[in-house]
């Protein structure tokens, strides 16, 4: 299975891709609240989460793709009692029909939300 490794820009990475697309699927890895230098977004939850998924927009854009192509969401919170905030900010990002998701409680390292994902390559569109 060929697999494309894509460094989105504005996008810190460390040891791993950000984004890999194999045969038509697009995976992304966690993404966190850093700004483009790799440094934590300071803030309550909201700033957090909404640094987050704009790094997902980054990455999905990298790779011609955008939230509607989202088929799954994995999110890791460190509190779970963010949980209805989050719900609240996913709506911001996401429309019916959602992407099939699981929200986890998790010991983040400094900061309140990762989001992962796997979303679908847009097949073209033909002229009508």
């Amino acid at each position: 299975m060929p697999k494309r490794a894509i460094a989105p820009d504005g996008v810190p990475a460390g040891q791993y891709t950000p984004v890999v697309e194999s045969e038509g699927l697009v995976f992304l890895s966690g993404q966190v609240p850093f700004d483009e230098n790799g440094s934590l977004i300071a803030g309550d939850f909201s700033t957090q989460a909404h640094q987050a998924f704009e790094n997902m927009r980054r990455c999905l854009a990298a790779a011609g793709c955008e939230f509607s192509d989202v088929v799954k969401v994995t999110t890791f919170l460190a509190d779970f009692g963010d949980a209805s905030e989050y719900g609240q900010i996913y709506a911001e990002y996401f429309t019916e029909p959602y992407p099939a998701r699981s929200t986890v409680q998790a010991g983040l390292a400094g900061f309140k939300i990762e989001i992962e994902a796997v979303a679908r390559i847009p097949t073209p569109r033909s002229p009508s």
